[in-house]
Parts: C-alpha cells; sequence; structure tokens
C-alpha cells in the first residue's frame, strides 16, 4: 500500500524547487494533487510530472501570500475532491543585503513570503480537518532558522533568518492548538540543497570561499530536493502519527 493512498494533499509553490520534489513524491505515494504556484507554465508541467505517476492532479494559479488565492486553493481541493488530508506550506524565498542596507521594502517582502501564505493557507485548512479531527500540516522551515554563515558573512541573511525561526514558532504554537483535534503540525528545516534555483550559487559558494555550504556542513555536501521531499512524505504519511510541533532537520548534520 502507497503511504498516503487515497489522501488528499494541497502543495504550495508546487511548481519547481522543492515543491515541485515534494508533490511528485506524495503523487508517488498514492496521494491525490491540488497544487498551487504564480507560474502558470512551469506549474502546469509539474503537475504533468505527478500525473504520470498515476495522481490527479488539479491546479490553481495565485499568489498564497493573498487572502484570496490562498483560500481558492484550499477551497479547490474540498470542491474536487470533497476532503484535504495535508498541507504542505512551501512557499518561501528572500531578498538578501547585510542589515546595515537593508531596505525595508526587501524586509517586508521576505516577511510577507515566508510568514502569510503559511498563515492564511492553515488557517482556510484547519477548518476542515477540525471538523474530521484528522490531517497533516508541513510547513517548510530552514537550517537558516539559526543563522547560515555562508549567507551570513557574503551576503547577508537577517530577514529570512527570522523568517524562518518564525515558521518554527508557528508550527509549535499552532500544533498545541489543535493537537485535540489529531491534527500532527510539523516542519522541514532544508539545509543547503541542490535546486534549480538554489544550487548553482551553492556551487559557486563551495569553489571561491572559506566558510562555503560543503565545508560548514558535516557531511561534506548539498543535499538533494528529493532527500526533503522523502521527510516531508514521512511526515504526511500514518508513519509519524505520534509526531507534532517538531522541526526536522534535513541538513547534513548542520
Amino acid at each position: 500500500m502507497a503511504r498516503v493512498q487515497g489522501k488528499v494533499a494541497v502543495v504550495t509553490g508546487a511548481a519547481k524547487g522543492l515543491g515541485e520534489a515534494i508533490a511528485l513524491r506524495l503523487a508517488e505515494e498514492g496521494a491525490t494533487l491540488m497544487l498551487g504556484d504564480i507560474d502558470d507554465e512551469a506549474l502546469t508541467a509539474s503537475a504533468e510530472n505527478c500525473r504520470a505517476q498515476g495522481a490527479t492532479v488539479e491546479t490553481l494559479v495565485g499568489d498564497v501570500t493573498e487572502e484570496g488565492p490562498a483560500t481558492a486553493l484550499v477551497q479547490g481541493a474540498l470542491d474536487q475532491f470533497g476532503q484535504l488530508d495535508i498541507l504542505v506550506n512551501n512557499v518561501g524565498g528572500s531578498r538578501n543585503s547585510k542589515i546595515w542596507e537593508m531596505p525595508v521594502k526587501d524586509w517586508d517582502y521576505t516577511v510577507k513570503l515566508n510568514l502569510r501564505g503559511t498563515f492564511l493557507c492553515t488557517r482556510a485548512a484547519v477548518p476542515h480537518m477540525m471538523e474530521r479531527k484528522a490531517g497533516k500540516i508541513i510547513c517548510l522551515s530552514s537550517g537558516a532558522r539559526e543563522g547560515t554563515p555562508w549567507t551570513a558573512y557574503y551576503q547577508g541573511g537577517a530577514a529570512y533568518s527570522a523568517c524562518k525561526a518564525g515558521v518554527h514558532g508557528f508550527i509549535r504554537d499552532v500544533a498545541l492548538e489543535l493537537a485535540e483535534y489529531n491534527i500532527n503540525v510539523n516542519a522541514v528545516a532544508p539545509g543547503p540543497i541542490d535546486t534549480v534555483k538554489a544550487g548553482a550559487n551553492l556551487r559557486e559558494l563551495n569553489e571561491t570561499v572559506e566558510y562555503s555550504p560543503n565545508h560548514m556542513t558535516p557531511l561534506g555536501r548539498l543535499g538533494t530536493p528529493r532527500e526533503v521531499a522523502d521527510a516531508a512524505l514521512f511526515l504526511a504519511s500514518d508513519e509519524s502519527s505520534y509526531i507534532t510541533g517538531h522541526t526536522i532537520a534535513v541538513a547534513g548534520g548542520r
């Protein structure tokens, strides 16, 4: 039996990178999917890859950092499939600069991108899960929640680190709020991962700077999107039924 067979999952930021990898991993293990992103073309391609694994997939193009699209994405899953078992809050990103140079607009952009969509999608999904007394919510934190040496030293990343620490705090509190409803709320915290977007920069840092990702990571290599997706799958499955309010580091020991 596939590990999430018969489950319906919403994945945000599912067009590329970690969101795409998580969606594909859930598809491989039997989930029915509602995928959201702002990139229509890439989202269509991601959905087709999931359908190639035999999954039923619907998509919605929209910015889940806004209330309307976030609500519509969750409601779309309920309208199309009649239930929602798994929510993966994957949307995130940053605009990095040293703290003394960071424009307020870049700080606000990073906070909104990493926290607002997580809040809005969770708020939209929770009433249905509460009614059914079942659900899995997985949020994407980061090893940056404790500071990232190669980012801090060479670019600056206080806004992103603050937001990913915020995700950890968010899941700790929401897990307590929802425990009586049998809803598990956890996070995955990736370290340096070789995604299409981030990989080139990480490899360049490995070749050019002292405090490089590989040097500062005990396992001495970049992680893969699949390794992050495997952790998300575990948290989405029944195997994690007694785990809530926890952030799983997928960071090579960092």
